[in-house]
């Protein structure tokens, strides 16, 4: 028996790993939502700066990671219901994979990128956990899935892998063998009215934030700390979170480029046909030069990575980021403006 995938299923180019898997399963079932689209509805866009103690700091573009989840609310306006599953156990983990694609339904499931043989992270022991694919094939004899990830190639991957991938305990995100399904008896196109609820849904947390950890206040928070971070970091640690964030800001990390901003541009253009509004063909235009800015900043942050001793040049971020926190607090006004 060859490794091949579920017949019917398309493995597409996508930007971002959770909506991009959301998609494939989604198209397998002939619902055809773009990715962008996708992001939008689940209220996907934000920005957070955390620095939990014994880890390293973080920066990030991706909401929708606290209840109701992202894939659970963009599943609810386009008529989907979206489950959850989780278990300690790997063998149980196992059977239901199977069972699953014998069903004749891909299984997109979350583990950790560091232990995917198809990623070459160097001589870096990266790990990350909040990392989602498709499951789309299984070969009994070779012990091998195949998985759909963000690019068009297909990757075979043996059962030893996938398992030590979805059983992973690295934190701060350990995948616990997590799976998700999907029910499309109810499918439909999103109203007009959810595209504003879901636009109004990150407009506000940017603008009004519950913690100055996120939105507008958290990208000047983040600025407030960089310079501060050889103080509780070592060379190396500073090294690899200057790498760090200039991966989650680029397309490298799934973000689709410029920290999500561009997949929210192309979101706010579908929008406004939907929402027969216009105006949002601007801030589509404005999101997309804000993010040009984020993917400069990224760039910043990877060529200082490289550098023996990078703090010096540590106080240049903090005008990158009160420059983007400018940029970024105009506009989410000026959307506010549109669709409150």
């Amino acid at each position: 028996m060859a490794l091949k995938p579920l017949a019917g299923f398309k493995s597409l180019e996508t930007h971002h790993c959770v909506t991009g898997s959301m998609r494939h399963i989604y198209v397998y079932n002939d619902h055809d939502i773009s990715e962008d689209m996708l992001l939008g509805l689940g209220a996907g866009v934000s920005f957070s700066y955390w620095h939990f103690k014994g880890q390293t700091p973080f920066m990030g573009g991706r909401g929708g990671f606290r209840p109701p989840y992202l894939e659970e609310v963009a599943g609810r306006r386009t008529g989907v219901k979206i489950e959850f599953h989780t278990t300690s156990s790997a063998r149980k983990a196992r059977e239901t994979l199977l069972e699953m694609l014998d069903a004749g339904q891909p299984v997109m499931i979350q583990c950790d990128m560091g232990f995917l043989p198809y990623f070459d992270f160097g001589d870096t022991d990266y790990h990350f956990g909040w990392h989602v694919v498709v499951v789309c094939g299984y070969d009994p004899e070779t012990e091998q899935v195949l998985i759909a990830d963000r690019d068009k190639e297909l990757h075979p991957v043996s059962m030893e892998d996938l398992q030590k991938a979805r059983g992973s305990t690295y934190k701060p995100f350990p995948p616990k063998n997590k799976w998700y399904t999907f029910d499309f008896s109810e499918k439909r196109a999103p109203t007009a009215a959810e595209v504003r609820e879901a636009i109004v849904e990150q407009v506000e947390p940017m603008l009004e934030p519950p913690i100055s950890n996120i939105g507008v206040k958290g990208i000047r928070k983040a600025a407030k700390m960089i310079p501060q971070w050889p103080n509780s970091l070592d060379a190396d640690e500073l090294r690899w979170t200057l790498f760090n964030s200039y991966i989650f800001i680029s397309p490298v990390g799934g973000t689709g480029g410029g920290l999500f901003r561009y997949m929210f541009s192309r979101f706010l253009r579908e929008a406004a046909e939907i929402m027969a509004d216009p105006r949002l063909n601007e801030s589509a235009d404005e999101f997309q030069r804000i993010g040009d800015v984020w993917e400069e900043l990224g760039e910043w942050f990877r060529q200082i990575s490289e550098m023996d001793d990078p703090a010096p040049r540590l106080g240049e971020g903090v005008a990158w980021l009160n420059r983007l926190a400018d940029l970024e607090e105009v506009a989410w006004q000026r959307l506010r403006d549109i669709v409150c």
